[in-house]
Formats: C-alpha cells, structure tokens, sequence
C-alpha cells in the first residue's frame, strides 16, 4: 500500500529522478486518480512539486497534472502564485489551454490588486 500520493504516483508513472519502488502491486490509474480527486491541496501540490519540480520535466501524463491543478485551485482559490503555477502548466503543455491559462493569470492580478 502506499503511503503518500506521490508514492502512488511515483509508482504508476515513475519518476525521473528517483527510482521507482518495486512495491509488487498491479496499479491501476482509476485508482490513483480517485485517490487524487479526494486528496487535500498539499498532498497534491506536494505530488506535483516532487515529481515535476521544473514544470516541464516530470513523467506524470499532462491530464493528470491539469487535473491536479484544478483540484488544488478549487481548495484554494484565492493564492495568486497557485494560480500563475497552474497557468505556466498549462501554457506550457498545450495551446488549447491558452485561453484558460491568460485567465488564470488574469485572476492573479486581480487578487494582487485588492
């Protein structure tokens, strides 16, 4: 059993730069992201900040990292440098998300100015 969400992840995705732990269980994503769906803010951006420390580098799936920032943006919504971090992942993992993105970033500045 794993102890943390990163653990999970860690041995669902891997990791670059730590090995990953031979825990002798089948993983399955359903699993981990149910797991995720109910984790508290830290958990999670302890998972992400861990795993992907540069934003850019990391293994685990963009879907998932998305996900991940969602969740913590809705626990915490009022902390502008979580929201210019979830904006930064999604500029830099896909256009699509462009518009989501600038109005992250856009909420940041707004929250700074009050």
């Amino acid at each position: 059993m794993h102890s943390t969400l990163t653990e999970h992840a860690r041995c669902l995705y891997g990791d670059e730069y730590r090995l990953t732990p031979a825990c002798g269980r089948d993983h399955h994503e359903h699993n981990f992201i149910e797991e995720l769906t109910f984790a508290d803010a830290d958990a999670i951006l302890s998972m992400l900040r861990e795993l992907c420390p540069n934003v850019v580098d990391g293994q685990l799936p963009v879907r998932i990292r998305n996900l991940a920032y969602r969740l913590v943006l809705l626990q915490k919504p009022d902390q502008p440098a979580l929201l210019r971090e979830a904006a930064q992942n999604l500029w830099l993992h896909g256009p699509e998300w462009d518009d989501i993105a600038t109005e992250l970033t856009q909420q940041a500045e707004e929250l700074e100015a009050r």
